[in-house]
């Protein structure tokens, strides 16, 4: 076979050992086209073997395509680089380029959640012999047993197990149980709209608040905090009922007064959700 001819297929492992050793000797004298012609050789006989590599990684939440993309690039890159007179054998020079590179684009892109640099590295050690293990005994080992064929402590091990799932979290569309027609974890989690309002209301009426006189203050908290009616309220501060709704609306305007106008639609939501409650307060006494 010529070094020209184009591969299209695999070739078994000692013939291409020694087409890539014949291709790179001829490359080492040649320059210019003809060298390029050659390295596209060796790039294309050792193809499957990056393949190879990049299927090692997958199904750890980045598509096996793109891993071969990465792959491939690297051994373009060591066919370019490769010098004969460092390394007899081509694919060891190769083989651990190709892998740095995939792991390097796993650091990069492949961490939904990024956690510290040295979980990252020491989980995929842990994930390797977990995996291992369980091929050939059919059995998981335990944090403390990877920890012992690793030589790290147990607590790395687990905090490297803890992490697995932030390169393919969870999709909300899974369900929440075993059942097919269980509610999903999205449907489980709290509308976030609503709490993150709330929470901002809080924080634009702070300073308003302390403005506040004790006795104020333990009006708003008996209504908003303590849920008590306007009759309950009186009782607790020694008014009539309707005094305690004048008194609510006038500590209501006050804090809209407070607030700057950008910060409106915090108090309005306040407001919104008070005025119904003094109203339906009004009626239970």
């Amino acid at each position: 076979m010529t070094p020209t001819t184009t591969l299209r297929h695999e070739v078994p492992r000692q013939t291409r050992r020694e087409m890539t050793t014949e291709l790179l000797g001829q490359a080492a004298k040649a320059t210019g086209p003809e060298r390029d012609a050659l390295i596209e050789q060796v790039i294309v006989i050792n193809t499957s073997v990056a393949r190879t590599m990049a299927r090692r990684y997958a199904d750890r939440g980045i598509p096996l395509e793109d891993l071969e993309q990465v792959a491939c690039m690297a051994l373009v890159r060591a066919a370019r680089k490769f010098n004969g007179d460092l390394a007899e054998d081509f694919l060891t020079y190769a083989v651990p380029t190709i892998r740095g590179e995939i792991k390097r684009y796993f650091r990069d892109h492949g961490w939904t959640v990024r956690p510290p640099r040295r979980v990252q590295e020491l989980q995929t050690s842990v994930l390797r012999v977990r995996d291992e293990a369980r091929e050939e005994s059919g059995r998981t080992l335990t944090p403390a047993e990877i920890a012992e064929r690793l030589d790290v402590s147990e607590n790395d091990v687990v905090e490297a197990l803890t992490a697995e799932g932030c390169f393919t979290p969870l999709s909300l569309d899974a369900p929440s149980g075993s059942a097919e027609d269980g509610a999903s974890l999205g449907e489980l989690i709290p509308d976030g709209d609503v709490s993150m309002s709330a929470a901002e209301a809080r924080l634009l009426l702070a300073p308003a608040l302390s403005k506040l006189t004790e006795r104020e203050q333990l009006i708003l908290k008996l209504r908003f905090v303590e849920d008590m009616t306007q009759e309950q309220i009186g009782k607790r501060i020694g008014v009539t009922q309707m005094q305690v709704s004048r008194l609510l609306n006038s500590i209501i305007a006050r804090l809209r007064e407070e607030l700057d106008p950008a910060e409106q639609p915090a108090a309005e939501q306040v407001a919104t959700s008070a005025k119904p409650a003094s109203r339906s307060a009004g009626k239970a006494a």
